[in-house]
């Protein structure tokens, strides 16, 4: 199940909150990789060090997992974190399990709070397939309101893991675009720390005091070409626990222009299987108005996504005039399965059409 390469450091490359990557050179195989070391679970290393990597996706030459994984720099172990609250374990019984405080947890300042919390009063949460909709629904969100909503990302289980992994979310951090991020179920290294994804909600709607969620899984989707082996089913998933809780949820669309598989041409299949399917409430669906072909295919998907849903999603046809700007001043880079913002414009012109309309809701009396 793993592969594993003794390596040696060689430089590092570069960093972000959480997260450092190496140039490691491997000592049998005489090459040199990027690596990728989590600092809060192996500490970190300087040139020189002798690492442990896990390689398994690196040799696959996957997408998901497709890095070197220092797993352990056996001659600079870091110090026992101080001592503290939590006991909250996530990434259970795997080699790298992590003890957090759980924001809900008996230990935790919040735990009073949330102890009968059942709603999230009407918060509108956006959900989306994939990671990569985050900053697009974001700016829809920020050029479409008067003033810039308290924005709250709650990162699912269903791909990476650790919040560090994601340059998206530090970056939008950095940039005032989030107010604060919250892992649920086994992610971990939000800024809040939840079970599963309805503590999540009540926690970045009574803690965070979050206007508006945005809530999709880490980076990493994963899928295999069936009508269910998707991670993304969980996005219907998170619309259910968004009504159960009192909240509006909006079903942001996974578009695509330029994805070679059929069945991701225009309305992804995960789209329409997690929102048709899986989601069993009703459900704001934002339509991204778009020209041409694609526009009329889009157009045919959704109201058949909408009679397939027994017209339990609610179709709103939004205009996408001004989008290009707002997209344009992303202060993270636009990428999604590895096209950038001109290679699959539809993609993120659909994600911020779900922002614009979820901005109309928050100005609604």
């Amino acid at each position: 199940m793993i592969r594993w390469r003794a390596g040696v450091v060689e430089s590092e490359r570069t960093r972000w909150a959480g997260a450092v990557e190496y140039a490691v050179r491997l000592v049998d195989d005489d090459v040199t990789v990027r690596a990728l070391a989590y600092s809060d679970l192996v500490g970190e290393a300087q040139p020189g060090d002798r690492v442990l990597l896990n390689v398994s996706a690196l040799v696959r030459g996957l997408g998901t997992g497709g890095l070197a994984l220092v797993t352990a720099i056996p001659d600079r172990i870091p110090a026992d974190p101080p001592a503290g609250p939590g006991h909250v374990v996530k990434a259970r019984y795997t080699p790298s399990q992590a003890m957090v405080l759980g924001v809900d947890e008996q230990e935790s300042p919040h735990h009073e709070l949330l102890r009968d919390a059942d709603s999230i009063e009407g918060m509108p949460v956006v959900v989306a397939d994939l990671h990569s909709a985050v900053p697009a629904i974001i700016a829809g969100l920020r050029e479409s309101s008067p003033t810039p909503p308290r924005v709250a990302y709650v990162m699912s289980d269903g791909g990476a893991l650790p919040i560090a992994f994601s340059r998206n979310v530090a970056q939008l951090r950095d940039a005032g675009w989030i107010a604060g991020s919250v892992t649920a179920g086994q992610s971990f290294g939000g800024d809040l720390e939840a079970v599963n994804v309805h503590t999540a909600l009540l926690a970045a709607r009574l803690v965070l005091q979050a206007d508006v969620v945005v809530l999709s899984q880490g980076p990493g989707n994963l899928g295999t070409g069936t009508r269910w082996g998707f991670s993304g089913v969980a996005a219907g998933e998170a619309v259910n626990a968004t009504a159960v809780l009192g909240g509006r949820p909006v079903a942001s669309l996974r578009v695509s222009q330029a994805d070679a598989r059929d069945r991701h041409r225009g309305i992804s299949h995960h789209s329409r299987t997690a929102y048709g399917r899986v989601a069993l409430v009703p459900a704001d669906l934002p339509v991204p108005r778009l020209d041409g072909e694609l526009g009329g295919l889009v157009d045919a998907q959704a109201s058949d996504l909408v009679t397939a849903s027994g017209e339990r999603l609610r179709r709103h046809d939004i205009d996408l005039t001004g989008l290009y700007d707002a997209l344009a001043v992303s202060p993270v880079p636009l990428r999604t399965m590895g096209r950038d913002f001109d290679a699959d414009t539809a993609s993120f012109l659909a994600a911020a059409a779900a922002g614009r309309h979820t901005a109309g809701l928050l100005s609604a009396p």
